[in-house]
């Protein structure tokens, strides 16, 4: 190596290590728009314009039922199957993602590869009509590895990127970022809908086609603020195993580990269980008004803003709590209110019981999300691999929402009634509740961490 290059790889390693200084501001504002950029996927993608879409495409006036692979489905259930199993992918695949990134130093790679192949795959979803169904259900299929496949990387940023004291705070400010960016853009889509004509829209398909294709621009256009200021990561490890053995292996160490951690372990599951519900609210809610209430594709969409918009000071509302009352309780409230929703859910049939439903949903829907985040990253012990605990979580929550989609379409298949689906959520989130009421916090971790 000569000089110049001597002098570089210095001058690189400095600017890491100084990227890498914690409660960096500059880092941590790249780091949180990684949520303004990639949360138009779940908002436009699973939550709002392509659900109603692929109901449009996939029904008609006497039928629900379309036929995949020789097989008759309940359209809605086949989208339930359709995510389920692209979390199982990402479940499967995740371990050893981690641990390729953990021994290659590249984890920022890895989370710009997930990124654009989210993104791609968005784009393409304007060519899904009713002559290509496996279109769809593919682009859909690796869309949503590709969304939750960056997120293992950049939830893993978390702990490397500010202090525990710090925790709730940056990540509500994430999702904060996140609900403003994608609001935004869903409003665009909406005034396309909404009003065509004013863009000189004369095919009534065009705008919701088109508003894939802006996914895909908005996630990779603005990812790149994050990925230009986010440190590659540093090799752990020199690697001495077979990766694929390594990755589960890691995995089976923390599953070892969790047994001396009682409180974690306990804490784990109780997410494990609630968040089966919360997903599945995101991922169901407008096919439960479209199909269920026959609401207009501009009340959808505007009751998903509500959410939005609520959502906002609702992750800085419970942030707030938790730092008043602790993490624990503010958690316990929440999942209180999520038990009320789902049972309120049945009993809706009016555009204005599902706003003012929307509106509840919104309220604890960001405090859950950021506090059950950052809620985790406090529990972990400081002597061990960050990286391999945030993908024994990461899968924790693919795999509850593997099962409650699974679950959601089974039982919408089997009994013909999307609302006795909706029953099924209570319980998870009952069983949640009571496994977050178990959770015993020490005094030192109410000092330090002010998780009581």
């Amino acid at each position: 190596m000569n000089n110049t290059e001597q002098v570089s790889s210095a001058s690189d390693s400095s600017l890491q290590n100084s990227q890498l200084k914690t409660n960096n501001s500059r880092l941590i504002n790249a780091w949180a728009f990684y949520d303004w950029a990639n949360s138009v996927y779940p908002l436009v993608i699973t939550s709002t314009i392509f659900p109603i879409y692929f109901n449009s495409i996939t029904s008609t006036e006497n039928s629900d039922i379309i036929t995949f692979f020789g097989h008759d489905f309940v359209n809605t259930a086949l989208y339930s199957y359709a995510l389920s199993f692209s979390f199982l992918i990402i479940a499967l695949i995740s371990p050893i993602l981690s641990g390729i990134a953990d021994y290659k130093g590249n984890k920022k790679s890895f989370m710009k590869f997930f990124c654009y192949l989210g993104a791609v795959s968005c784009s393409s979803m304007c060519f899904f009509d009713s002559s290509n169904l496996w279109l769809g259900l593919t682009s859909m299929i690796l869309a949503s590895i590709g969304f939750s496949g960056s997120l293992i990387f950049y939830n893993a940023y978390l702990p490397e990127i500010t202090t525990p004291d710090n925790f709730d705070r940056v990540s509500a400010k994430g999702f904060s970022l996140g609900y403003i960016g994608s609001s935004l853009l869903l409003i665009f889509n909406l005034t396309m809908i909404l009003y065509p004509e004013i863009y000189g829209i004369t095919d009534d398909s065009f705008p919701a086609r088109f508003s894939f294709v802006l996914v895909g621009v908005w996630w990779v256009g603005f990812a790149q603020i994050t990925f230009k200021y986010l440190p590659e990561g540093s090799v752990e490890h020199e690697l001495k195993e077979n990766i694929l053995s390594k990755g589960y292996g890691e995995l089976k160490r923390v599953w070892n580990e969790l047994v001396h951690q009682l409180n974690l372990k306990t804490y784990l599951f109780a997410f494990f269980f609630y968040n089966m519900g919360v997903q599945t609210v995101m991922y169901a809610a407008v096919l439960f008004g479209d199909k269920e209430l026959k609401l207009e594709s501009g009340q959808l969409i505007t009751s998903i803003l509500i959410i939005q918009f609520i959502a906002i000071g609702g992750a800085y509302l419970f942030s707030n709590l938790s730092d008043k009352f602790g993490n624990i309780k503010a958690l316990t409230w929440s999942v209180l209110i999520w038990i009320g929703i789902c049972i309120a859910a049945y009993f809706v049939y009016e555009a204005n019981e599902f706003y003012m439903l929307a509106a509840m949903v919104g309220l604890v829907m960001g405090g859950i999300q950021s506090l059950s985040r950052s809620t985790y990253a406090k529990f972990l012990p400081k002597d061990r691999e960050q990286n391999a605990y945030f993908s024994f979580f990461d899968i924790t929550e693919k795999l509850a929402i593997v099962l409650e989609m699974f679950c959601f379409g089974l039982i919408e298949d089997i009994t013909g009634d999307m609302r006795n689906s909706v029953i099924a959520l209570t319980l998870f989130f009952v069983v949640g509740l009571i496994l977050l009421l178990r959770v015993k916090v020490q005094d030192s971790m109410i000092e330090d961490l002010n998780i009581r």
